[in-house]
């Protein structure tokens, strides 16, 4: 078998073939021929490419119509791409990238054939996003200059490319590729070779759960998109991701991570092969999780499982005044909402002096936002009237609805609700704004189980728009109904869940958070690496590095601890290096040093 050389560097790579013109086929051959490079375009299926040429004047017409390229620009790119559908095409690329089938069949076929057919210094790639590219580089007659090259879709859009070697792979071969992707605009992170490399190996694991918890019927698919979505700032929800990627192609990806992982959060949850074997496979089809108005549309349209818009029926119970328990950032921040909505607020604390603060807390936080033109400096005031601080519970006595926001320890909660249940009136609603704690647990601390229920905020409060409605088996449906009413007074969106760990979003969030803790572990990647490749090939508003330092890795750590509790899956238990850091005091930005060292202020 041939060995990797190192001290060869291979010439300019100026001509590239691209194998497979389906869409991402036809996005790279665009981004190839924009950055000069002249491009062959090779698919079996002549109508295939016949619509690739077609896909690429649509795109170059449009960006003449932006003022992105310019008439002549526009025909000389056009001039560098030529198609066909024979291999033998390929003869004089310096690199050819195969973007076919997720097949290794197919996928080796291809290489065996391009052996007989390319230079011997020519450089192979591969864009396959689930298959091992050392077991198609072994199959090679050149193992030494086969990689993988991970383009994400649209490709002339996304940064992030993965550049994938193999233990075969000749250095050589990786500085090219790299250098070719940083000429065409991109950001390459150069990854070993495993299923799902970064991206999608962080990636597929989350769509994967969220499919199960859709399956488990926990919450509805436009729930757990919109928790996602307002909860994580992600750009689409997990489900409507699955649609867009193709079920088929997900359950590919995830079959070949679960066979080299054993993990049993990539084992393919049984609806991606029902949907899949149904021919629901997505946008494509027209119809996955969601339905859609034409086959290749991204309209979603309503079916039998589109909610009401009227929402759940039933009128719930009147509320005008609220009280808001606790003193923190969470608390001030409840109240400061329900207060610019119109309600009365009694913002009680342990002291007077502690409620007092949170109130200036809310004072400030007013006048920034009339500072910022977002409000007058008279409904600032008036707002700020609205709450009345206080360091006593008993002033709770005629409020409406009650929301706890004090420390994360159950046993703290479930004394504050036995007093609850002593100072409001009959027929209050009782909520929590636990993260991760039972609600259940909460609500037997009263005599009135029936009237408790979960509404669980995110900070900051003021701005984050989702709030989690949690009912457990015992919550009665006129306080479901009076909660839900609230939620669209504040202006908040309300997603439905049931009382199990994590609900939506840290269920989903904190497994995701865990395993890229893992591949830093494992030094399969670097932290840098990895926030990059979520934040330039899934869109995330951070890396999970920079996220786990602002969540505190403390509180990371607490609340895949509590999943792990209460799913029993050995995937879900925290990583060794994240409870080393916790242990070492590295709890985040809030110590100065979590995963990544800051200045201190």
């Amino acid at each position: 078998m041939a060995t990797p050389q190192s001290d060869t560097p291979l010439s300019p790579l100026r001509t590239v073939a691209v194998v497979g013109l389906g869409t991402m086929g036809t996005g790279i051959a665009e981004v190839l021929a924009a950055a000069g490079r002249d491009v062959i375009g090779i698919d079996v299926s002549e109508a295939q490419a016949a619509k690739c040429v077609a896909a690429l004047e649509a795109s170059t017409a449009r960006a003449v119509e932006r003022g992105r390229l310019t008439g002549q620009q526009r025909a000389e790119l056009l001039a560098r791409v030529t198609t066909g559908t024979d291999l033998s095409a390929a003869a004089p690329a310096d690199l050819v990238i195969e973007v076919a089938p997720e097949s290794y069949e197919i996928k080796q076929q291809i290489f065996r054939e391009l052996d007989g057919i390319v230079r011997p210094d020519a450089v192979l790639a591969t864009g396959t996003n689930a298959l091992s590219v050392t077991r198609l580089a072994a199959d090679s007659a050149h193992p030494e200059r086969v990689l993988g090259l991970h383009f994400f879709n649209p490709a002339p859009a996304m940064k992030l490319v993965e550049v994938v070697s193999s233990v075969l792979t000749a250095p050589a071969a990786v500085t090219a590729v790299t250098d070719l992707a940083l000429d065409l605009g991109k950001e390459p992170v150069a990854v070993g070779d495993r299923p799902g490399f970064v991206a999608d190996g962080l990636l597929f694991g989350y769509l994967n759960q969220a499919a199960a918890m859709y399956e488990a019927r926990y919450a509805s698919r436009e729930d757990i998109d919109a928790a996602m979505r307002l909860g994580c700032g992600l750009p689409m929800g997990p489900l409507a991701l699955l649609d867009l990627i193709g079920i088929d192609t997900a359950r590919t990806v995830l079959e070949a991570m679960y066979s080299a992982s054993r993990d049993r959060l990539h084992a393919p949850a049984p609806i991606l092969k029902q949907l899949s074997e149904a021919g629901l496979t997505g946008r494509k089809a027209g119809r996955g999780f969601y339905t859609y108005e034409a086959p290749g549309s991204g309209t979603v349209v309503a079916d039998a499982l589109t909610p009401r818009e009227d929402g759940p029926s039933g009128a719930g119970r009147p509320v005008r005044s609220v009280g808001v328990a606790g003193s923190g950032t969470m608390a001030s921040g409840i109240a400061e909402v329900f207060a610019k909505a119109g309600f009365e607020v009694v913002l009680a604390a342990r002291s007077e002096e502690k409620a007092q603060a949170a109130k200036a807390r809310i004072g400030k936080s007013l006048s920034r936002s009339v500072d910022k033109g977002r409000m007058t400096a008279e409904a600032a005031a008036s707002t700020l009237d609205l709450i009345r601080a206080t360091g006593t519970y008993d002033d709770f006595a005629d409020v409406d609805l009650a929301v706890e926001a004090v420390a994360e320890d159950l046993e703290v909660k479930r004394q504050l609700f036995t007093t609850l249940d002593k100072v409001c009136k009959p027929g209050a609603v009782l909520a929590t704004t636990t993260s991760s704690l039972p609600v259940v647990a909460c609500a037997r601390a009263t005599s009135r189980p029936q009237d408790v229920i979960g509404m669980h905020f995110f900070n900051p409060a003021p701005a984050m728009k989702l709030v989690e409605v949690v009912r457990t088996v015992l919550t009665a449906d006129d306080v479901h109904a009076t909660v839900r009413e609230v939620c669209a007074k504040i202006r908040k969106h309300a997603v439905d869940c049931g009382d199990r760990a994590g609900f939506i979003v840290n269920a989903l969030l904190f497994p995701y958070l865990n395993n890229a803790v893992k591949m830093v572990q494992e030094h399969y990647a670097t932290l840098d690496d990895i926030d990059a490749a979520m934040k330039l090939g899934g869109g995330y508003p951070m890396g999970p590095f920079e996220l786990l330092d602002v969540v505190g890795l403390d509180v990371s750590l607490a609340i895949e601890k509590v999943l792990h509790r209460e799913f029993r899956d050995p995937g879900l238990a925290p990583a060794p290096l994240l409870e080393h850091l916790v242990a070492a005091g590295c709890l985040g930005r809030k110590t100065g040093r979590g995963f990544r060292e800051y200045a201190k202020r």
